[in-house]
């Protein structure tokens, strides 16, 4: 695949992007995919591995070694094709997705990995911008209807592969836009909105519903989940009209950090944070928006929803931005020989740790404090240690004596990932959960992804828990294929 020689002759070319000090001045992205010409020597450096553990390493299984050669050989239309043929939004992963297919890349063993991610997100702008990317529109329909409910990256990946099988499909969304935690999770600056207004639109031309606002199951939903609902459909109804349904919605109750002072006005979950400017930037008004502006923000959680907390602070005009992790820091780089080609432990500095941010690892929150108002104003954290229990061979973590300090906080964010499903969803359904709270089924086999109800399936973070938006499509497709089973007695849909 590619040129034979490209990986000792081309070294690795990262996407430009617009400089620190003036993206933090907008929403918009600011990472430019490669030109024809940079992707095309890009995909000369893949090697003709005798095992492509990219493949493998990659959630929806891409073809990366074929599209990779074709791109390098100026073949972009069959290049998009094939990418198709395993993902249906190539764009959303191609920008938010932290590419385990690289990590799992042959040349990453001693070198760089081939910039697989770089190459998709090339492949699939290349085909918007050239108008290849239609609907598939299927003639010949089956007579049956399956609702699809939550509206994030598995229920629209199961929704239009069910739509492609030939079902009528309606997909549910509690919220007023479709795109889950792509539309309020994910900021503009690192995915614009545009890209998955465009597939509803593909999606409704091949014969999708969608039907936004409609809360399915309880009328009301925990605090802490974002709910812009104004209908209600209950379970039996829609057992009732439709002869399956696939339970797509996301993991969204966030893990909580029960300490003194936790009530103070101030200290939020950055899930209430996030959708908020995102709702501004599409235009909406949001009264008593929380902001950053000219505040010590404190982010407590080291992974992706915290650097969107980090670089959204930033644009609005934060005083300070630090990010806390509990865990230890990791290694500058990996063991290559020991973890190839698996998803490594690294230090990883995202964006917005470069537009400003600092950083502590080993740290605990003991308390949040005011000065009376109830209004936070201090945190008093703690350096905590990690140790192996040579009993148990787990870690244990002890905080360090006289270890104390406080910090400046006027707003804290807590991004430190979701527990479990929305409950109430999956107990208006029936649903049986796994030990952590998930829906329960299995992926292989007879039945898979199919729950203890009858006729109603789960996948995507409801099923597996928290997870990456690549897993989410996966999910759906394979949800869709064994939908698809059910009302057919077989399927032709790519699993």
């Amino acid at each position: 695949m590619g040129k034979v020689t490209g990986f000792l002759e081309f070294a690795r070319l990262h996407e430009a992007s617009e400089a620190a000090t003036s993206r933090v001045g907008h929403y918009r992205e600011f990472v430019a995919h490669l030109t024809d010409a940079e992707a095309s020597q890009q995909g000369a450096r893949c090697m003709d591995c005798g095992i492509p553990f990219c493949q493998t390493g990659c959630p929806v299984n891409n073809i990366i070694p074929d599209w990779n050669d074709l791109v390098f050989r100026g073949q972009w239309k069959e290049a998009l094709d094939v990418l198709h043929s395993t993902n249906n939004f190539p764009e959303f992963t191609g920008r938010v997705c932290p590419a385990p297919c690289e990590a799992a890349c042959t040349l990453n063993i001693n070198s760089d990995a081939v910039g697989i991610k770089s190459i998709e997100h090339a492949i699939v702008d290349k085909g918007w911008e050239m108008g290849w990317i239609t609907p598939a529109v299927i003639a010949n329909k089956t007579g049956k209807k399956v609702a699809v409910v939550g509206g994030g990256p598995a229920g629209l990946a199961c929704a239009q592969q069910l739509a492609r099988a030939g079902h009528a499909v309606t997909l549910f969304e509690k919220n007023d836009r479709v795109g889950g935690l792509l539309r309020y999770g994910i900021p503009d600056f690192k995915m614009e909105k545009s890209h998955i207004d465009r597939r509803v639109a593909q999606m409704k031309a091949e014969g999708v519903e969608f039907r936004t606002g409609v809360l399915v199951g309880p009328k009301a939903l925990p605090a802490g989940i974002n709910n812009f609902s104004t209908q209600h459909v209950t379970p039996e109804q829609l057992l009732a009209e439709f002869d399956a349904v696939a339970l797509t919605g996301g993991s969204e109750v966030p893990r909580d950090l029960p300490v003194p002072g936790r009530e103070l006005d101030g200290v939020h979950f950055a899930m209430d944070f996030l959708p908020q400017q995102n709702k501004v930037v599409a235009g909406d008004a949001v009264p008593n928006q929380i902001t950053a502006t000219g505040k010590h923000v404190i982010v407590i959680g080291g992974g992706d929803t915290g650097s969107d907390c980090v670089g959204t602070s930033n644009r609005h005009g934060a005083l300070s931005v630090t990010q806390f992790e509990l865990m230890p820091q990791p290694p500058a780089s990996e063991n290559k020989p020991l973890t190839w080609p698996y998803w490594p432990i690294k230090l990883r500095t995202s964006s917005s740790h470069e537009e400003g941010c600092e950083r502590d690892w080993a740290v605990t929150t003991k308390r949040f404090e005011t000065d009376g108002d109830g209004k936070v104003k201090r945190l008093i954290a703690a350096r905590v240690e990690w140790t192996k229990d040579p009993a148990t061979g787990q870690m244990k973590m002890t905080e360090v004596a006289e270890s104390e300090w406080e910090m400046p906080a006027d707003l804290v964010l807590f991004a430190m990932g979701f527990v479990a499903p929305a409950a109430p969803v999956l107990d208006a359904f029936g649903v049986a959960r796994d030990g952590r709270g998930n829906a329960k089924a299995d992926t292989d086999g007879a039945g898979c992804y199919a729950t203890n109800v009858p006729r109603v399936y789960a996948a995507g973070d409801m099923r597996r828990g928290q997870s990456l938006v690549v897993w989410a499509i996966r999910e759906g497709r394979q949800c869709a294929r064994a939908v698809d089973e059910f009302l057919m007695g077989t399927s032709e849909l790519p699993r």
